[in-house]
C-alpha cells in the first residue's frame, strides 16, 4: 500500500531536502525585497523633494501658463494677469513667482546647475523657509541670494557675504536656509524676483507663476472657479492639486525617460550630446528618435558641472 503524504509534508519537504539551494534562495528573495523596501523609501524621498517648494510656499491657489506639468517646467506669461488676480473677491494676497535653471560659478570658476527661485521678499509667499542665518527680506536688495547649507561645499560657499556670478551677473551670499532639498541636483536659489529676472532670463513684463492666497472664509473653490472664468488661457490648480500633479507627472516623465534611456543604451544611443567644443557652461539637450528631452533647462536628472576653460563632452 503506498503511503500518501499530505501536500504541505510534501511542500515542505522539498524544500529542505537541499539545504544550499534552500539557503541561497531564501537569500535571493530577502535581497529582493530590501531592494524594493530601499527603492521604494527612495521614490518617496524624490517625489517629496518635487513637491516640497510647492507644499511650503504658503499659496492656496497657483496660476501657471496652460499645460504645465510640474513646477520646474514653468512657461513665462504676462504679469499683467497679477491685477486680474488681485481683483478676483476672496483674494487676499496675490503674488510672481519665477522657478527657472541657471548657472552659478564658484569663487574658483567651476561652473553648476542651479534652480533660482525669485519672490517678492515683502511678500509672505513663495520665499524660503527653514532659515537658519539671515533675514529674506534683506533679499529686496538686488544681487543677493540665499542657499541651503547643504549645498554650500557644492556651491563652493563657506560662509555668508561671499561673492559669486549667476548667468554672469554677481550675487551675494546673505543667509542660509536648512534642509530644503531639490529633487535634481540643483539646488534652489532664492531671490528676489527682479534680481531673479537676471539670473534666469526672464522678460522684465513676464512671470512663471501668480501665487495667491484666500480671504479667511472664502471657498477655495469657488474662488478657483472664478480665476478660471477670468483666465481661461492659464491654468488654476490649488497648492494640493498642484502638489499631486506635479509628483505624479514627474515620476511619469522620469520613470519613462529612465526605461527609454535604458533600452537605447543597447542600441548605442543616447539621451543627450554635448559638441567637443561645447561652450562653458553649455550641455545640447538632444532626443532620441523623436522622444523629447525631459526637461529644456536641465538633463535627464544631474545636470553636469562645468569646469572652466574646458571642454564638455557627454
Amino acid at each position: 500500500m503506498r503511503l500518501k503524504l499530505p501536500m504541505s509534508d510534501l511542500a515542505w519537504g522539498n524544500l529542505v531536502h537541499d539545504k544550499m539551494r534552500l539557503g541561497v534562495t531564501l537569500t535571493g528573495i530577502v535581497f529582493a525585497v530590501v531592494l524594493i523596501v530601499v527603492e521604494l523609501g527612495l521614490f518617496v524621498g524624490f517625489t517629496t523633494a518635487t513637491t516640497g517648494l510647492i507644499e511650503n510656499a504658503r499659496a492656496d491657489l497657483w496660476i501657471m501658463a496652460a499645460r504645465v506639468g510640474y513646477v520646474e517646467v514653468g512657461v513665462p506669461f504676462s504679469e499683467r494677469k497679477l491685477y486680474t488676480v488681485l481683483r478676483t473677491p476672496g483674494i487676499e494676497h496675490a503674488t510672481k513667482l519665477i522657478v527657472r535653471f541657471t548657472q552659478w560659478k564658484r569663487p574658483d570658476g567651476r561652473q553648476e546647475s542651479v534652480q533660482v527661485v525669485g519672490f517678492d521678499p515683502d511678500q509672505r509667499l513663495g520665499g524660503p523657509w527653514n532659515v537658519v542665518s539671515g533675514d529674506p527680506r534683506l533679499l529686496q536688495e538686488t544681487g543677493t541670494v540665499m542657499i541651503d547649507e547643504l549645498y554650500k561645499e557644492k556651491l563652493g560657499i563657506t560662509s555668508a557675504g561671499e561673492i559669486v556670478e549667476i548667468n554672469g551677473r554677481r550675487a551675494r551670499v546673505i543667509g542660509f536656509t536648512r534642509g530644503i532639498r531639490s529633487f535634481t541636483t540643483s539646488p534652489y536659489v532664492f531671490a528676489s524676483f527682479k534680481s531673479a529676472q537676471q539670473y534666469a532670463n526672464v522678460d522684465t513684463p513676464q512671470t512663471l507663476f501668480l501665487l495667491a492666497s484666500v480671504a479667511p472664509g472664502a471657498d477655495v473653490a469657488s474662488v478657483e472657479q472664478a480665476l478660471e472664468a477670468q483666465l481661461p488661457d492659464s491654468d488654476v490648480h490649488t497648492a494640493a492639486a498642484f502638489s499631486t500633479m506635479t509628483s505624479v507627472t514627474f515620476a511619469v516623465e522620469v520613470s519613462t525617460r529612465l526605461l527609454l534611456a535604458s533600452s537605447m543604451d543597447t542600441v548605442g544611443g543616447g539621451l543627450m550630446e554635448a559638441p567637443a567644443t561645447a561652450p562653458v557652461g553649455s550641455v545640447t539637450m538632444t532626443s532620441c528618435d523623436g522622444v523629447p528631452a525631459l526637461m529644456s533647462n536641465a538633463v535627464l536628472v544631474a545636470p553636469i558641472s562645468v569646469e572652466p576653460d574646458e571642454a564638455t563632452s557627454v
